[in-house]
């Protein structure tokens, strides 16, 4: 256990994670046992992290639970959350925190637009397009057949000239294309 961790105040535990009316992102403040959840890659990305993706709502600890950690799949039934919920405990108990558990919050739905700025930063360098702006809805969310998005600019040169090859990738939250410029192929995330 970290030291001081186990006789941590209740009023000085991490604040849960809060959607401002104002912003699109969680809003958590940072402690040692947040950084080393926040720090921890993404199976399928390896280069974000699961705070860079925003699937990280809160960190709290108390004397009674330990640290408990709260994350949001990208969509229903994402196979990468188990070993993401077993990576985040194993990085926790190595930086000494003993009781850790691993929540799922599915509600609200995790959304592109909780991907950070270094996020997209971060899957442009590696040749992934970054999502657009997500679709705005209330209510179910409508399906859809025939319709399909615009293609993304293409994260190696940046011409808008795209094309979709795929509606899905490796991962079902990404798709295929290649740009009509350049001729290389590329995965982009669908905005959610």
């Amino acid at each position: 256990m970290v030291a001081g961790e186990a006789r941590r105040a209740p009023d000085t535990a991490v604040v849960p994670a809060a959607r401002t009316p104002a912003a699109s992102t969680p809003v958590t403040q940072r402690t040692p046992a947040y950084d080393v959840a926040a720090a921890t890659p993404d199976p399928e990305i390896p280069t974000l992290t699961i705070e860079d993706l925003g699937i990280l709502r809160s960190v709290d600890y108390s004397p009674g639970q330990g640290t408990v950690v709260t994350i949001t799949p990208t969509y229903s039934g994402c196979p990468a959350m188990r070993e993401i919920a077993a990576d985040v405990q194993a990085r926790l108990h190595r930086a000494g925190f003993e009781r850790v558990t691993v929540a799922t919050q599915l509600s609200p739905p995790w959304s592109t637009d909780w991907i950070t700025a270094e996020g997209h930063r971060k899957l442009a360098a590696v040749g992934i397009a970054p999502p657009g702006a997500a679709p705005r809805r209330s209510g179910p969310v409508p399906l859809t057949l025939g319709h399909r998005p615009a293609s993304p600019a293409c994260p190696r040169c940046g011409s808008p000239g795209t094309r979709l090859t795929a509606q899905f990738s490796a991962t079902a939250c990404k798709s295929l294309h290649r740009c009509d410029a350049c001729g290389e192929p590329f995965e982009a995330v669908k905005p959610l």
